[in-house]
């Protein structure tokens, strides 16, 4: 029996060894992406620059929504490729609102920086939500449909990170009315208005 476990042991240590051969993988964003990540730059290639983000400052907030996202995901920070990780800035003017989407793969952690925020997300039972103000936290877990809306009287900004290194984000205004199905099965699987989907999709582009 010990000599089963200890093999098992030395198994695992292999394995764990063998998958931290490479400390880190800086893409190559020039080839295409694949479910794994970037191909790896040549390590002759890599500089101490690769390492080093710039720009993570305010963005633009001059929108019908004023809001600007500034991201620091595996496109704009190679460094990150199958590091699990990433970061952006969000900037909201007043009244400014991030509508509910969803991350499928990576859980959210929002730090807030100024401001007044409120936040949450819905499960099919109960909706989280808080009002936060700067030092506080909030956590979005993987996949649950979530918001933040400047609820205060100035601008709100906040840090972003998340549990991968390309989030990627569905929107859940988009999903139902930028789409091509017709209005009247929109209108029928959401329970919405005709007139009102159509108004909604003319908004997002939408066709049919």
């Amino acid at each position: 029996m010990m000599k089963i476990i200890y093999i098992l042991f030395l198994f695992t240590l292999l394995s764990s060894s063998h998958a931290s051969v490479n400390d880190f993988c800086v893409a190559d964003t020039k080839a295409s992406d694949t479910p794994t990540g970037y191909p790896c730059k040549p390590v002759s290639q890599i500089t101490s620059d690769d390492f080093v983000f710039h720009g993570f400052v305010a963005g633009n907030t001059n929108s019908s929504n004023p809001v600007a996202l500034t991201p620091a995901f595996v496109t704009q920070f190679p460094a990150l490729n199958g590091l699990g990780v990433s970061a952006a800035r969000l900037d909201l003017a007043q009244g400014g609102t991030v509508p509910m989407h969803t991350h499928p793969g990576a859980t959210e952690l929002v730090i807030i920086l100024e401001g007044e925020i409120t936040a949450g997300f819905l499960t099919p039972t109960t909706a989280y939500s808080k009002t936060l103000k700067s030092g506080d936290l909030i956590v979005f877990p993987q996949g649950m449909l979530h918001f933040l809306v400047n609820s205060g009287q100035g601008k709100a900004s906040a840090f972003l990170t998340f549990s991968s290194a390309n989030p990627g984000a569905q929107l859940l205004d988009n999903l139902l009315f930028s789409n091509n199905l017709p209005s009247s099965l929109v209108a029928q699987t959401t329970f919405l208005d005709l007139a009102q989907v159509k108004k909604l999709k003319a908004r997002f582009g939408g066709s049919g």
